[in-house]
């Protein structure tokens, strides 16, 4: 299998490239960014996950290297995954409220299923998207000729959705000729840092 085909990256705000403690590319697929804000830790994830006629194993291969990558960071850490899964969660939250909303598109086929598999098996993850109401065109993420879909999606842990004010296509704005921005708002709670305050010395 040629691992150059494909690609994933992260794009970083130029105040922030001090803040990266580590960058991990796992495969062409799943990459890692671990970063410190004002004592806070966050691990940003870019994924690309194979599309609906590959091969089974090659499938498989993607879900246990994210797997892999989850299970690498701290609990108390925060989680961003930013991903193209090439899949449909769907409206129907039904028996998956925890992991999805209600606000996604159309109705899931199997590679959405398998997001709702892998935020179920990571136990506190979310797909963000889903939960905020928008109009379907701030919902759809992917359009080629008469296909319109949602195939992108931002995940984080449940316990960090408060902390998103927001999360949404722009509209007009493409990454690729048929997939279209998805920006999530998230406000960090910073840790201040104590000052010690110096004792005189006693002569």
């Amino acid at each position: 299998m040629d691992r150059r085909r494909n690609g994933v990256e992260v794009f970083l705000k130029e105040q922030y490239v001090k803040s990266v403690l580590e960058v991990k590319r796992v495969s062409d697929r799943v990459m890692i960014m671990k970063l410190e804000i004002g004592g806070v830790m966050m691990n940003v994830v870019s994924a690309y996950a194979l599309q609906v006629g590959c091969a089974m194993d090659e499938k498989e291969d993607f879900w246990s290297e994210l797997d892999e990558v989850m299970k690498s960071v701290p609990k108390g850490q925060k989680v961003v995954i930013g991903a193209d899964f090439n899949g449909y969660v769907g409206e129907e939250n039904r028996g998956d409220e925890e992991m999805k909303g209600r606000y996604g598109v159309k109705e899931r086929n199997e590679e959405g299923q398998r997001i709702v598999d892998f935020a179920k098996r990571m136990v506190d993850m979310a797909v963000v998207n889903t939960y905020f109401k928008k109009r379907e065109e701030h919902r759809i993420t992917y359009k080629s000729g008469g296909r319109c879909t949602q195939v992108d999606y931002i995940l984080c842990r449940r316990v960090n959705l408060k902390e998103i004010e927001d999360c949404k296509v722009v509209a007009g704005e493409s990454v690729l000729k048929q997939h279209r921005m998805v920006v999530c708002r998230m406000t960090l709670e910073i840790k201040m840092r104590k000052r010690v305050r110096a004792q005189p010395r006693i002569k």
